[in-house]
């Protein structure tokens, strides 16, 4: 199985090259092969070089070693000028494993895939492993010249002594064990790998701008670096063992070669005492036998960087596998134009990967079609988990979520996506343009100045745009030198964003708010109101919102309390405070808190 992995990393590296430029490889391959071949014939030459020296021929002598002079330059330059060809391929290559890498990450209808921490581990050890693509090709190309040099090397020691055609026998023990040693590193990569990805994120943690306030209030520096430091260090410690034992299996396989080294020699030198060979030929078996030992070298590298290649190729399958197991559909039914009927959650469960209970558990709900659904809760009792189940981003372990009657699974994913709109709690801070930041969430209409500003507005927004130097064009964030925004002018962008989308058939506001004064609160859940209305009364769409804070979400026309992971109560604000549960004791509570 491995060597059918080696195999085939060793094609995909080739056929990869091979269709970037052709030409290019080409002239790296004669390259290769041309200074492959130089060096055995450069132990002819000096062997040449020695024996006319010995016989008195000066100029003969020179002869030859102008010879040695023009054979030594192509040894030594040809793999340099052939890298001049093949490295800009070799990035490419890289790229196209990254663009692989991020598919395989991104590039499916759901998210569960990626919280899975043995995804995790994968992607940190892949993310490193991305960049061996140029030590492959480098070895691949290595290999070309390294067959026929082989070859001539062999019929070279052949004539001086049959039995030094067993010296290259002498490659396979260093060939095995640097298998073997692959396997070992391979296995310390991996168990180094969750230590890799926790000191990672705190270097992250610790040269962040945003995190830089808090770490300076809560003195956290010191507390992080000796994190940092014990996570690497155990990181790299496993690395370090797992390296230490390759080392030593490498080295036993290469002691077996030294001592049939230093056998052909003693074989050589034997001959030229007795008068069966000229002297010239101890000169050729030295020589000879120090390319054997280079081509071993070489043959062992590229066991390792193919073998290396190959595992991570391993790896980025399994993910793709994991990934097509979530592939969005492409067919099924239409999605409608516009929902008549609503959305049902019929005793719906979820659990996620590695977790021993389901965060929700037979949930069953109806959300009217062109009506505002309000879902509160205390913390961790699934309020985010239900929307990603609506948005389609987790499927449900049980039970299942129809759109008019339709299971949602029936429908095309793209389409779907292109009827829903969301604004995370957790949203992302695009560093682009101000018109991009916003304009994404709606790329057809990207560009579209009309359309970004409507989305601005409906966020209450406009503010922000009035508020950097060059409007819409002005560049986002501080990594780009551009003009960072304040948290709230931030979470004012992501909903803008949400808002792009014109007719969403699913609208979900997952705390909205949570940076926002209580002014810009109220003015922009008048604004969601609206909006809601609008989008309601145009296709039927349902407005979902989550909020913490009660008083935004009782005009909601449906309130749903969430806890222990299912739904613990469901009505309008009046219905629920005359039933006196859990919303009105919560909203008491939070209305007393504020008085």
């Amino acid at each position: 199985m491995r060597t059918r992995g080696v195999i085939a990393a060793a094609h995909r590296i080739l056929g990869a090259a091979w269709s970037q430029d052709r030409s290019r490889i080409v002239v790296a391959a004669l390259l290769m092969i041309g200074g492959a071949l130089a060096a055995p014939a450069l132990a002819v030459a000096l062997a040449w070089t020695t024996g006319r020296f010995l016989a008195g021929d000066r100029a003969g002598a020179a002869g030859a070693g102008a010879v040695v002079a023009i054979l030594a330059v192509i040894t030594l330059t040809a793999a340099h000028f052939a890298h001049l060809y093949y490295f800009e391929i070799s990035e490419q290559a890289e790229l196209a494993f990254d663009q692989e890498l991020a598919a395989a990450s991104n590039g499916t209808a759901g998210v569960a895939h990626q919280e899975r921490p043995e995804q995790a581990d994968a992607l940190t050890v892949l993310q490193r492993e991305s960049r061996q693509f140029q030590a492959g090709l480098e070895a691949l190309l290595s290999a070309l010249g390294l067959i026929p040099a082989m070859l001539l090397t062999a019929v070279l020691l052949a004539r001086v002594n049959p039995v030094l055609l067993l010296l290259p026998l002498a490659v396979l023990p260093p060939l095995f064990t640097a298998r073997v040693a692959e396997r070992i590193t391979d296995r310390g990569r991996g168990a180094s790998s969750e230590g890799t990805r926790l000191a990672l994120n705190l270097f992250h943690l610790a040269t962040a701008p945003r995190h830089g306030g808090e770490l300076r209030i809560f003195a956290l520096r010191d507390e992080l670096g000796r994190r940092h430091e014990r996570a690497w260090s155990q990181a790299m410690g496993r690395l370090w063992r797992a390296q230490a034992r390759a080392a030593l299996v490498r080295a036993a396989g290469q002691l077996v070669f030294i001592a049939a080294y230093a056998l052909a020699v003693l074989l050589a030198v034997r001959a030229s005492l007795a008068g069966d060979r000229p002297l010239g030929d101890v000169v050729l078996v030295i020589a000879l036998a120090v390319q054997v030992n280079v081509q071993v070298t070489t043959a062992v590298t590229l066991s390792q960087n193919l073998s290396r290649i190959a595992t991570a190729q391993d790896r980025l399958e399994d993910l793709k596998e994991l990934a097509a197991q979530d592939s969005p559909r492409q067919e099924g039914h239409p999605v409608p134009d516009r929902l008549t009927h609503g959305i049902d959650l019929e005793a719906v469960g979820f659990t996620y990967p590695g977790a021993t209970s389901p965060v929700l558990h037979d949930v069953s709900l109806h959300l009217p079609a062109g009506h505002t659904v309000a879902v509160v809760g205390e913390n961790g009792a699934g309020k985010s988990t239900l929307v990603k189940l609506l948005l389609g981003l987790y499927r449900p372990d049980a039970g299942r979520i129809t759109v008019d009657g339709t299971d949602r699974r029936d429908l095309p994913t793209q389409d779907w996506r292109e009827r829903t709109s969301a604004g995370f709690q957790d949203f992302v801070r695009y560093e682009f343009t101000l018109g991009d930041a916003v304009g994404v969430g709606d790329l057809p209409h990207r560009d579209d100045p009309a359309a970004v500003g409507a989305a601005l507005d409906r966020a209450r927004a406009l503010d922000v745009l009035t508020a950097v130097p060059d409007g819409a064009a002005t560049r986002l964030g501080a990594s780009h030198d551009g003009s960072d925004l304040s948290g709230g002018q931030w979470q004012k962008v992501a909903t803008a964003r949400a808002f792009m989308r014109p007719d969403p058939l699913l609208l979900v506001l997952d705390e909205p708010s949570s940076a926002l004064d209580a002014a810009s609160e109220d003015a922009l859940f008048e604004q969601y109101a609206v909006t809601a209305r609008r989008v309601g009364e145009a296709v039927g769409a349902v407005t979902v919102l989550i909020s913490h804070r009660f008083s935004t979400v009782r005009s909601a026309d449906l309130i749903v309390v969430l806890g222990h992971g299912t739904v613990a109560e469901s009505g309008t604000h009046e219905e629920l405070m005359g039933a006196g549960g859990t919303y009105a004791q919560l909203y008491r509570l939070q209305s007393h808190a504020y008085r």
